[in-house]
Parts: C-alpha cells; structure tokens; sequence
C-alpha cells in the first residue's frame, strides 16, 4: 500500500497544454529549455516543467507549481514570459489548453 506524506499547505499548479507548429518545434524546444531555466530562478517557484507528450511530439505541455498567487503573478510579468508569449501566434498549431489549480494540500505518494 502506497505511504503518503503532506508536502504542502497551499500552492497554485498550472498545466498548460500547447500544440506547435511541427515546423517551429526545435525553436520552441529551445526557447523553453531557456524559459525553464530562469523561471526555476524566480522566488516562490517550486516547479516548472516543460516535455513533449510521448504520443505526440509536436504537443507541448508544462507543469507549473508556484507558493501562491503572488509568485504565479510575478512570473508573468518577467521578460522570459513575455518573449514566450509573444511568440505563441508563430509556432501553434491550435488553441492551447491552460488550467490553473488553487491547491490547499498536496500529498506525496510513495509506491
């Protein structure tokens, strides 16, 4: 039987689902390595996550776990977010899927 341990009191989780353009997909892989890279920096972040889906190469999809609603807010206003932004008309194949979770209490599971 799975052990579990709280892991948090209160946390804002995004998943955000987008397909690209199978053209623009290596300058996408690029310049999210790079939005990875300095969101991790930014304080109240606690996980930020891009892949591909395994069935689907040409499906983006990003994991986001902030402290609250202030980090979250934070990171949108950085220029790395912007510039990821603003290049999302150019290298979508479709409409993205973006939710955002208010989550009260996390448990991690240990199989």
């Amino acid at each position: 039987m799975p052990v579990a341990a709280n892991i948090t009191d209160a946390m804002i989780v995004v998943h955000a689902t987008f397909p690209l353009d199978p053209d623009e997909r290596e300058r996408v892989l690029e310049l999210t390595e790079e939005l990875e890279q300095k969101t991790r920096e930014e304080p109240g972040v606690i996980e930020y996550v891009a892949s591909t889906d395994v069935n689907n190469p040409n499906l983006l999809r990003v994991t986001e776990r902030y402290e609250d609603e202030a980090a979250l807010g934070a990171h949108a206003q950085t220029d790395h977010f912007a510039e990821f932004t603003a290049m999302l008309p150019e290298i979508l194949a479709g409409e993205p899927e973006i939710m955002q979770y208010e989550v009260s209490e996390a448990t991690e599971l240990e199989l």
